[in-house]
C-alpha cells in the first residue's frame, strides 16, 4: 500500500513533469521562422550596375518614379527559433513570427531550399513578361525583354516586374510616367492572364516600402487586413486583384481621381 502523501506534496510533486516539459519547451527549436523587413529594388533601375528590366525589338521610354518591389529577412530554414526568440517576435512590430512551412514549404536542405525559390523567381519573371505584353496586346516573337535581380527568390515580385515592363513600354498610357514621378511600391504574385496573388510578410514589406520612402503601396486585396494592421503613417495602401486594376488604379491616383483603398 502506497503512503498517503499531504496535498502540498502531492501538488508538487504532480508540477515537476509539466515545469520538465516547459523547460524542454524553452530549450527546443520551435517551428518557427523570424522575419523582418528586408530589402527593396527599384525595378525601373539597375541591379548592381545591371538594368533590372531590359527590352529590345521595340522602342522604350525613359521613365521617373520608382516602382519598388519588395522583401523579407528570415532566418533559415535550419535555424534554433526558441520560445524566448517567439514571444520576443510578438511583441515587435519590426519582427514577425511566421509558420517555417510558410516560408519555405518545399523542405528539403538549405541548397534545395534555395534553388526552389530561385527557380520560383525565375519562372515567375517569365510568367511577369507574359502577362506584360499580353496586357499591351504584344507577341513576344517581336519583343525581347530580359528580367535581372541577383540574390532575391520567390515570386512575390510578379506583379511589380509587369509594371516596370509596361511603364518602360507604354507609360500611363497618355505620354506620362505609371509612377506619376512618385516612388510607389508593393507586392503580389502575377499569372498569365493579370491575376495577382497573395505573398507572405506584407506588413514587414510595408515598413520596408516606408524605409525606403514609397509613399503608395499595391497590396494584393486579399491581404489589406494584415497591411493595415501595422501601416506606417503616411503609407497610402491600394488593393489590386489583376494587373490591369493595379495599372488603372495608378493612372487614377495621378489624375487624382478616386483610388481604392485598403
Amino acid at each position: 500500500m502506497l503512503p498517503r502523501l499531504s496535498r502540498p506534496r502531492t501538488l508538487a510533486l504532480c508540477a515537476l513533469p509539466v515545469l520538465a516539459l516547459f523547460g524542454t519547451a524553452v530549450l527546443a527549436p520551435l517551428p518557427f521562422t523570424l522575419a523582418q523587413p528586408g530589402t527593396t529594388a527599384n525595378v525601373l533601375g539597375d541591379d548592381k550596375g545591371t538594368p533590372v528590366i531590359t527590352i529590345e525589338g521595340t522602342p522604350t521610354r525613359a521613365t521617373d518614379g520608382k516602382l519598388l518591389m519588395t522583401t523579407i529577412i528570415a532566418t533559415g530554414p535550419k535555424a534554433d527559433v526558441g520560445i524566448g526568440d517567439v514571444v520576443d517576435g510578438w511583441f515587435r512590430t519590426d519582427r514577425a513570427v511566421m509558420p517555417r512551412d510558410s516560408v519555405y514549404p518545399s523542405g528539403g536542405s538549405e541548397k534545395e531550399i534555395e534553388q526552389h525559390n530561385l527557380q520560383d523567381m525565375r519562372e515567375s519573371q517569365n510568367v511577369a513578361v507574359e502577362a506584360a505584353l499580353n496586357y499591351l496586346d504584344k507577341k513576344p516573337g517581336s519583343v525581347d525583354v530580359t528580367l535581372h535581380l541577383a540574390d532575391v527568390g520567390g515570386p512575390s515580385a510578379g506583379l511589380f516586374f509587369a509594371l516596370g515592363i509596361i511603364d518602360k513600354l507604354a507609360g500611363d498610357g497618355a505620354g506620362g510616367d505609371l509612377t506619376g514621378g512618385r516612388t510607389v511600391a508593393g507586392t503580389g504574385t502575377i499569372e498569365a492572364d493579370g491575376t495577382v496573388g497573395a505573398v507572405g510578410g506584407v506588413s514587414l514589406k510595408t515598413r520596408a516600402a516606408h524605409r525606403d520612402g514609397a509613399t503608395v503601396f499595391l497590396v494584393p486585396k486579399a491581404e489589406c487586413g494584415q497591411a493595415k494592421a501595422e501601416k506606417p503613417e503616411g503609407l497610402r495602401l491600394i488593393p489590386v486583384t489583376t494587373l490591369k486594376n493595379a495599372v488603372s488604379s495608378l493612372r487614377a491616383l495621378d489624375r487624382g481621381d478616386k483610388v481604392p483603398s485598403c
